[in-house]
């Protein structure tokens, strides 16, 4: 049984555990059909395996034998652990309608002859490998949802996980299906939070002002008072001016939702506190959802590189713990420019390095211009197919965007388009970590700013911690490579994995969730997806 303190209180579904036992504790008569001789359930086991290949070869490598409706105590436990299990699937965020445990149950009361146990059994193994697909791997295929989301649902054997029922304890494989990362079991604890605040009534009413901040008094106050009292930000209290208490309530408030933090409850600030805890809630569902997807065999990586594209950071894990943060500017919010999320591997960084202009910058943004002006962005080399520096003087006019046939670069320098380094993970959609010369952005709370890369905000530190492992001092090799001026590989002799993703809810080892905007609208798309799977907020069940 899953620990209370994670999940909540994970709650036994009685007439459905009594109902999964029936195969076992019927009376004399009925267990007589039910355990009728092998060869007819063996056969008809053959016969209904028309369905998930991996199930068929399952039970033609183990001769056709039950798995889950066998006589004993064994085969009990089975099948109450897997109708527990699926009763509770909400508990993760899981469609419990589907898996429709109550029909299983229905089912199993009722079957009397071989065809009708060999379907039964069959049944049971399907969705007993529907679950634990869904509960590892996810419900969703993520590129089907959003086509920006370019990674796929980590697989597991189908084999190995009815091999797991046969061989252990059921309840204790079933338990263990479920991602094991501390992220995953803090989503389920707020989750759970959540679930019991929206069954007491939620947060109060909306705070309705434009603007409050210190000194003011009035019903818009009070309000905000409360909701801050309600949402654990602020001690219970009877005061009615936005005093220090009230503005250091809203400095954290604005800290773990990555607005400015000025103290002052402005629009975007209201704009968040109002937000209900439904929404919240679908946030945390969609966050599990995601961490599934990343559920990888072997895990991340012991040491890796993270970039929340909702949260604009960039992080260095190292067994577990970040040991380095920086700000990050991601893609526009235009479609054809948001910053794509899939995982790679970084394996070399470039210091002083050319911008190679993307294609579609050249013919979109650069062409036009140089078609009037064949010295117009002279500041970027145009280059031919042997890497050669095209004469501008014979002008562009005659091509078009089909038809243009260089490429175009820009040399290392301080005003470089990629500042004084860059990190590659070589990936088919171009993408990669870098400095950058506009230092500006860093500054504001949505850093949506790039075509598609991220920009960091301390690429140097970035580079020296990257390199740490390989260099005795890190510093002293970056700098002494920078102040060349020359274009310079560096491999990394420890590769890397990289993983873009994007969370609008997100956990921390101390200290309150964390809530972003969903910038890009893709959480939103996956929260719909998830509903029309059958995932449902568990109102009043907290």
């Amino acid at each position: 049984m899953i620990n209370p303190s994670v999940t909540g209180r994970w709650r036994l579904a009685r007439p459905v555990l009594l109902a999964a036992a029936l195969l076992a504790t019927a009376p004399a008569a009925a267990q007589s059909d039910l355990s009728l001789s092998v060869s007819p359930f063996r056969q008809a086991v053959a016969e209904n395996l028309n369905g998930d290949p991996a199930v068929a070869s399952f039970y033609r490598a183990r001769d056709f034998e039950p798995l889950w409706t066998g006589s004993g105590e064994v085969y009990s436990a089975r099948r109450a652990a897997l109708l527990d299990a699926l009763s509770n699937a909400d508990a993760h965020g899981l469609p419990a309608r589907s898996y429709d445990a109550s029909g299983l149950v229905a089912r199993m009361s009722a079957a009397r002859s071989a065809d009708e146990r060999a379907a039964v059994e069959i049944a049971l193994s399907e969705t007993y490998l529907r679950f634990a697909r869904d509960i590892q791997s996810g419900i969703l295929e993520p590129n089907a949802v959003v086509s920006a989301i370019k990674r796929e649902r980590p697989e597991r054997d189908a084999d190995a996980l009815l091999a797991r029922i046969d061989a252990g304890d059921a309840r204790k494989v079933l338990r263990d299906l479920a991602p094991d990362s501390l992220e995953y079991t803090r989503l389920m604890r707020t989750k759970m939070l959540l679930e019991r605040t929206i069954s007491l009534g939620g947060w109060g009413m909306p705070v309705r002002a434009r603007a409050l901040e210190a000194g003011d008094r009035g019903d818009a106050v009070v309000a905000l008072r409360d909701r801050l009292v309600t949402m654990d930000y602020l001690p219970p209290h009877l005061g009615t001016r936005y005093d220090e208490r009230m503005e250091t309530a809203v400095r954290q408030f604005q800290q773990d939702h990555g607005l400015e933090v000025d103290g002052v409850a402005g629009p975007s600030t209201l704009s968040a506190i109002n937000v209900p805890p439904e929404e919240r809630l679908k946030s945390v569902i969609v966050a599990m959802e995601r961490e599934r997807w990343l559920n990888l065999e072997g895990g991340r990586g012991d040491r890796h590189v993270v970039v929340n594209l909702a949260d604009f950071h960039a992080q260095l894990i190292d067994d577990g713990k970040t040991t380095f943060r920086t700000r990050s500017v991601v893609g526009h919010q235009d479609r054809d420019r948001q910053s794509p999320e899939f995982s790679d591997v970084m394996e070399h960084m470039v210091i002083n390095p050319y911008w190679y202009v993307p294609r579609s910058i050249i013919v979109d943004e650069y062409l036009p211009a140089m078609r009037r002006n064949p010295y117009a962005h002279s500041h970027l080399d145009v280059i031919d197919s042997s890497g050669r520096v095209v004469n501008r003087g014979r002008g562009f006019a005659r091509y078009n965007s089909r038809t243009f046939p260089f490429s175009m670069r820009q040399k290392p320098g301080p005003e470089n388009a990629l500042g004084t380094v860059k990190f590659m993970f070589p990936n088919r959609y171009n993408i990669y970590l870098h400095d950058t010369p506009a230092k500006q952005l860093f500054s504001r709370s949505t850093r949506t700013f790039s075509h598609g890369c991220i920009r960091l905000q301390d690429p140097h530190e970035f580079a020296y911690a990257l390199l740490a492992p390989q260099q005795e001092d890190p510093e002293r090799f970056f700098q002494s490579i920078l102040q060349t001026g020359r274009n310079t590989t560096v491999p990394l002799e420890q590769n890397v994995p990289v993983h873009l993703d994007y969370r609008t809810a997100f956990t921390q080892a101390k200290g309150n969730v964390q809530y972003r905007e969903d910038v890009y609208g893709r959480d939103g798309a996956i929260w719909r997806a998830l509903a029309d799977a059958g995932v449902a907020l568990r109102i009043g069940q907290g």
